[in-house]
């Protein structure tokens, strides 16, 4: 079973599931991973949190009973695992552009499906990597604001700007670092240059000592990371018994060549 399968075995069962608590320990081991890596997984294949992605669900489908049912706001809150009416409307109202209230035959609702892989998309081969423990690492750095949406193309956009900025004064930029919203790495929400040397200005990093997941590029591209970081998550990853560090990744640029770092426990 390849992970498309996989994903979309948990969509089913959180199908199957939306009128009661889901377990997210129950999805983890459908994918075979931990808790913490399973929602990353998810998040970076989907574009959305796990929790996201549920609560649409639910609202899409409370949309619907809404519509079709005499029901009680209040029942449709707790059918779908809300406390209370108050936070359902307020939910409801953000999701569908309208009160639960004022729902009636002609009211056009939002509508969020099911998501469903292709189950027949080919996964690229196997890649080789070493696990290494380093150090304690010091950066200095500066870095842009961004989400799983916009990072693939503000990433490598601010990285070329900064080289031009930077490089004629500090020498070529050494790293580069994702940094995510929470624990559970559901969101990035930055990414960063950095220098090992100390420049005034720039923010100091400290990386705590650490073992990695070590990943090689023959090239500087910025297609070919992202083509070696999407293969991490979508193929070696779930297939792989190693579970995530909630510290950032790591990109190392050297000798012609980047080394992909992954924080593992």
């Amino acid at each position: 079973m390849n992970i498309y399968q996989i994903l979309n075995e948990m969509t089913k069962y959180i199908d199957e599931h939306l009128e009661e608590k889901i377990e997210y320990s129950k999805l983890s081991k459908i994918m075979g991973v931990s808790e913490y890596t399973m929602r990353r997984i998810f998040s970076l294949l989907t574009n959305q949190s796990l929790p996201e992605y549920i609560r649409k669900r639910r609202l899409s489908n409370a949309g619907y009973d809404l519509y079709q049912s005499k029901s009680k706001i209040i029942d449709i809150a707790i059918k779908y695992q809300y406390d209370n009416a108050t936070s359902f409307s307020r939910a409801f109202s953000k999701f569908h552009g309208i009160k639960p209230s004022e729902v009636n035959k002609k009211t056009k609702l939002k509508n969020f499906p099911r998501i469903l892989f292709n189950e027949k998309v080919e996964l690229p081969e196997g890649i080789d990597y070493k696990i290494k423990t380093l150090d304690e690492m010091t950066f200095y750095g500066i870095g842009i604001k961004a989400n799983n949406q916009t990072i693939v193309k503000l990433a490598p956009k601010f990285f070329q700007e900064s080289r031009k900025k930077y490089e004629s004064t500090y020498g070529d930029i050494e790293y580069a670092m994702v940094t995510y919203q929470k624990l559970d790495r559901e969101q990035c929400n930055g990414y960063y240059i950095l220098y090992q040397k100390k420049i005034k200005g720039f923010q100091k990093v400290v990386i705590p000592k650490g073992k990695w997941l070590i990943f090689r590029i023959s090239s500087y591209n910025e297609k070919e990371i992202q083509k070696v970081s999407q293969q991490f998550y979508c193929e070696f990853l779930p297939s792989s018994k190693y579970n995530l560090r909630s510290d950032p990744e790591l990109e190392y640029y050297h000798d012609g060549v980047t080394d992909f770092l992954v924080p593992i426990s």
